[in-house]
């Protein structure tokens, strides 16, 4: 699939998901924004690749982000797609883990979110036309021990992402929620307190996920579950959440 001359921002653009949605867009002929806080990451991003071009950003300061999609499109041209893909994921049981970090997460994974998509979707609902990728999780559906800060950050970007799909239908603008299971990045190396539920299977691979935000994009979808199983999951809470946690105490031998 071709890109050519599209201009994509993303979130996170330092390692995991964000390096590789980066990397693929510039080989498919886009002008990449990758920003991050890690300025030694994005470099590594960036490495061979003229189209991708770097900023150093906290999504958690709005100005900075005003500002910096401002000289984005200033230097690059107006953004066509948008991945919003920062994100950080300590792990721990809530009452051990203290205050400071749960709001961080939530000023991460989700304030990030609602930062960007303000500043960018206005230009993309007036020129009619773009993609908004949140980066969600099937954690976003289903809560877990230890994963409960990042639970209630995610839920809030699917709950977020799915009344703007809904609130911007029709305007040309596609808006999507991507919702995987673990994946294989660096973010699970911040699971330290060393969820059990992480180990029952193996983590999909980062590619497996942005295939599918392709082909759920192209189907006008307001959520992108990337495999059979991750749809289960979702399933299986809605109707059985009662089931889920039994399974969940099990594992966790609580």
């Amino acid at each position: 699939m071709s890109f050519e001359g599209q201009v994509v921002f993303i979130t996170g653009g330092g390692s995991g998901m964000g390096r590789l949605a980066a990397q693929r867009m510039a080989d498919a002929g886009a002008k990449v924004a990758a920003v991050d806080v890690n300025e030694a990451g994005l470099t590594e991003t960036a490495e061979g690749r003229e189209g991708i071009h770097t900023w150093r950003l906290d999504v958690t300061d709005n100005q900075a982000v005003l500002d910096t999609v401002k000289e984005v499109e200033d230097r690059l041209g107006p953004i066509d797609r948008v991945y919003n893909a920062a994100a950080i994921m300590p792990t721990g049981l809530l009452m051990e883990q203290d205050t400071e970090t749960i709001l961080r997460i939530m000023e991460i994974d989700y304030n990030g979110v609602v930062h960007v998509a303000k500043a960018i979707l206005p230009g993309m609902l007036e020129r009619g036309r773009g993609d908004l990728i949140n980066f969600a999780s099937i954690a976003g559906w289903g809560p877990t021990l230890h994963f409960g800060a990042y639970n209630a950050a995610k839920f809030a970007v699917v709950a977020f992402s799915e009344v703007l799909h809904h609130e911007n239908r029709g305007k040309g603008v596609r808006i999507l929620a991507v919702c995987p299971p673990p994946v294989a990045t660096p973010l699970l190396d911040q699971a330290t307190s060393k969820p059990k539920v992480l180990e029952l299977g193996k983590p999909i691979e980062p590619g497996q996920v942005l295939d599918a935000i392709e082909r759920d994009l192209a189907k006008g979808k307001p959520f992108c579950f990337p495999t059979f199983q991750t749809k289960l999951a979702w399933i299986l809470r809605r109707f059985a959440p009662g089931l889920v946690w039994s399974w969940v105490h099990r594992v966790e031998g609580s």
